[in-house]
């Protein structure tokens, strides 16, 4: 395609190229200069994944990056199109490493006997399904309301430590903790090995999402093997006794009665990659949740004043400023997506942060607004077949977090500082969270029973229908015999979202 040639469906690729580089695609077209530059591993993306792709969400929604080697994908009905089909667009490279390593890293986690399996990330059919359903019961609402009292404990006895402080880096001394011991509890890790396994979780992120230079490719590898072998030794001890609780004893006994379903293989990578999975991402989600509705102090205040918004405020957070910016898939054979031809065997980065900014699908999608009836529509979990199995875990988590921060702290605010994040594709969150407050202003030196107090907790998608906005009604016009128009606006004056398909109010009337 030249420069001036308009968009063509027929030569597969939809748009027109502008400045062209020398690098062109799997399918022969040029790569555009935009598409050239595309780097995640750049704090750009590292920043705000959805604003460094904005132009090719506007002008060329599925590009070629040759820096990755990857086909781009950022629009919603794109990426949902390619979650909905896992057939042709295999999950099996999700847990790839992104960026390959040398030989000498290579040598030493074979030397480690490092061999992660399939788990039910990147699994493919016919055998992901028939897992997923027999490891799903834990992973109920029902189940769940389980770990809601250790949840609660662990918030408050870590902000026990230091709300009379004045400041605390939220991710150091407590939501990087929490979330870890949480997912432990749950997948039945013996309390004497959480501090073990917390110390090598980060590296088989950075392994299998970042780009380690060569010179720390061996250290990370090293790490990477002591987990693997570790996880090993934990699976092993559980089998001892697996009767106890947790994901993994309920896992060894489902493999007693479908042991061609639940391998040892599949096990020993699950021990791995589910701490990993119910770790960081739930970490990585408050952190940014708490910096979102804190450079949003109007925001903030209307959640410590009416706690009710925070299932909402959750949603909203996650497809806002979620903790999964990107995801991957593998094209089983040559097909088509939003009009580009896609060769078997290329490989995708989808862009699920990209997709929840789409104009297409959220109506003023940069706006943050806690009351978005449609903000459970997020692709931050994923969609499909593949969804994620603990996101109804997560949303408790985070729900518990927001609760006891808006309740115990509600004068928190941002500290200055400079924001900065583990250079990777898929998991993203501030390293640090510094926020301030005035401890003599804490409102439980007034009232002592308020760090007591909880909030009933929803587990799962919140209803559209539950969530009311407020308005005033401005002025009321007759217009007929019997009918009035009304004018309604927000109470503190701010433009009201725009109308979208669908909207509608309901009016409750009662007698005069």
């Amino acid at each position: 395609m030249s420069d001036t040639a308009m968009p063509s469906r027929t030569s597969g690729c939809p748009v027109a190229h502008g400045a062209l580089s020398a690098e062109r695609t799997p399918t022969g077209c040029p790569v555009s200069q935009r598409a050239a530059e595309f780097d995640p591993f750049e704090d750009g993306y590292q920043q705000d994944p959805p604003e460094y792709v904005r132009w090719a969400r506007e002008q060329e929604p599925i590009f070629y990056s040759p820096k990755l080697g990857y086909w781009v994908i950022t629009r919603y009905d794109d990426i949902k199109a390619v979650f909905r089909d896992n057939l042709t667009f295999s999950p099996s490279n999700a847990l790839e490493k992104i960026t390959p390593t040398g030989e000498e890293a290579n040598a030493v986690l074979a030397s480690y006997g490092f061999a992660l399996n399939r788990t039910l990330v990147n699994e493919d059919e016919p055998a992901h399904m028939p897992r997923r359903r027999a490891l799903m019961d834990p992973f109920t609402p029902e189940a769940l309301k389980h770990h809601e009292p250790l949840v609660r404990e662990l918030a408050r006895s870590y902000v026990d430590r230091f709300i009379d402080d004045g400041r605390a880096d939220l991710v150091d001394q407590m939501l990087w903790e929490i979330p870890l011991t949480v997912a432990l509890h749950f997948l039945g890790v013996p309390e004497e090995d959480m501090d073990t396994l917390r110390k090598y979780s980060i590296a088989h992120t950075v392994n299998t999402w970042g780009r380690p230079k060569p010179e720390e490719q061996v250290a990370v590898a090293h790490a990477v093997g002591n987990f693997w072998q570790y996880a090993g030794k934990v699976l092993d001890k559980m089998r001892q006794d697996p009767d106890a609780p947790g994901w993994m004893q309920y896992g060894i006994r489902k493999q007693m009665q479908h042991p061609e379903v639940v391998t040892d293989s599949y096990l020993h990578s699950m021990m791995m990659a589910g701490i990993v999975a119910a770790h960081e991402t739930t970490a990585n989600a408050t952190a940014n949740a708490v910096k979102l509705l804190l450079q949003h102090p109007q925001v903030w205040q209307e959640l410590c004043d009416d706690p009710g918004l925070i299932p909402n405020a959750v949603e909203e957070c996650l497809r806002h400023n979620g903790s999964v910016a990107a995801w991957r898939r593998l094209v089983t054979k040559d097909t088509q997506v939003g009009g580009v031809d896609l060769p078997a065997g290329s490989r995708l980065l989808i862009v699920t942060s990209s997709a929840n900014h789409d104009e297409g699908h959220f109506a003023d999608a940069d706006l943050f607004d806690i009351r978005r009836d449609n903000a459970s529509d997020h692709l931050t979990f994923g969609y499909g077949s593949h969804q994620c199995m603990g996101k109804n875990l997560a949303r408790m988590e985070m729900q518990i977090f927001l609760e006891e921060f808006t309740r115990r702290l509600p004068h928190m605010r941002l500290s200055e500082q400079r924001f900065s994040y583990v250079p990777n594709t898929s998991f993203r969150g501030p390293e640090h969270l510094w926020v301030e407050w005035d401890p003599r202003a804490n409102p439980e030196r007034a009232n002592a029973g308020l760090r007591d107090v909880q909030v009933p907790v929803r587990i799962g998608e919140p209803s559209a229908h539950a969530i009311a906005r407020p308005v005033v009604v401005e002025r009321v016009t007759p217009v007929a015999d019997g009918i009035v128009r009304l004018r309604l606006v927000s109470p503190d004056g701010k433009p009201l979202p725009r109308w979208t398909p669908g909207s509608h109010i309901d009016v409750e009337c009662g007698s005069p």
